[in-house]
């Protein structure tokens, strides 16, 4: 029997990987700080999954979850990521050393594959196209250097150990549930309110995958036998601009948007994209969502969380 340990299992990508994990076979538990009754909200299949609540970031929860779970595979989605804020908080660095307290305790316990979340921000988007094997990593955030400390602390500890492993550098990414303040949701939400959307430029040009297509990505990777860092992307470049226009386009509501509104960050690149040819090729993966049913599926999934917002306020 294959057991899986899934941590940010009541994030934003954690909820999706459940449902595609029991598909695969697996024996799911899902790992929160919630109680059970809050965390089995975030899924349909609440019969058949086992929820763990603890604080990851206590040693002592961490270890005793992992000895009642015994997981021969573990999937790390879980880190401090609050908007605005992710990038330079010091939580980063507290999760550093939680993750490799969990990666410890599993190795202890028997575990056999673990696929744990990175980042592009890890690369050096000063170059733009990022490759696994060619573009530097040279992080500009705590975010980027704790998230890169830790993959290479993962590679080490496989080599060491034999433990199989990979380490998902993950782009950008949308779709139902997302947080109000990201992008896609914040554009979204304002034009179904009638509000004004105010954007930067929008020629930033960036690489984005559906968040339900990141999940199967990650399901899949951790299902196979490829190590080592794998982009998570469509490997497919648009701009913020197209971004933003082809929502208000699909809402008929392009007048609200106010492009050059909101200044872009001084430091901000022209360009970030990723090479996916180890995701498509070694791992045999392709997206299910185009862009076009990407945004759809989102706006639909917005359009009734506000009606059920409105009713419930009336």
């Amino acid at each position: 029997m294959k057991r899986v340990l899934v941590t940010g299992a009541t994030g934003f990508i954690g909820p999706c990987c459940l449902r595609l994990l029991l598909g695969r076979g697996y024996q799911v538990h899902a790992v929160s700080s919630r109680p059970h009754g809050v965390a089995s909200r975030f899924t349909t299949e609440t019969e058949d999954i086992r929820w763990h609540q603890a604080d990851l970031l206590e040693p002592a929860q961490v270890a005793s979850l992992v000895a009642a779970v015994q997981p021969t595979h573990l999937l790390h989605l879980a880190w401090y990521v609050v908007p605005g804020k992710l990038a330079t908080a010091s939580e980063n660095f507290r999760w550093v050393q939680a993750s490799l307290e969990l990666l410890r305790r599993f190795g202890e316990h028997g575990g056999r594959r673990v696929v744990m979340a990175g980042s592009s921000y890890e690369y050096d988007w000063r170059h733009g196209y990022c490759s696994e094997a060619v573009t530097p990593t040279v992080p500009a955030t705590y975010y980027g250097a704790c998230k890169l400390a830790l993959g290479s602390l993962l590679s080490a500890y496989a080599a060491q150990s034999g433990l199989s492993h990979a380490w998902a550098r993950i782009f950008f990414l949308y779709g139902p549930r997302e947080h109000p303040a990201r992008l896609v949701s914040s554009v979204i939400r304002s034009l179904l309110l009638g509000e004004r959307a105010r954007c930067s430029h929008g020629r930033q040009i960036r690489d984005y995958l559906h968040v339900e297509d990141v999940a199967d990505a990650l399901v899949a990777l951790l299902d196979s036998d490829v190590t080592g860092c794998v982009n998570v992307a469509s490997g497919l470049p648009i701009s913020l601009r197209e971004m933003v226009s082809r929502i208000a386009t699909k809402l008929g509501r392009e007048q609200l948007v106010e492009f050059g509104a909101v200044p872009s960050h001084p430091n901000d690149v022209p360009l970030v994209v990723a090479d996916v040819t180890r995701l498509s090729e070694e791992v045999s993966w392709q997206p299910t969502y185009d862009l076009e049913g990407g945004l759809d599926a989102t706006i639909a999934w917005w359009d009734a969380h506000l009606r059920v917002e409105a009713s419930s306020s009336a």
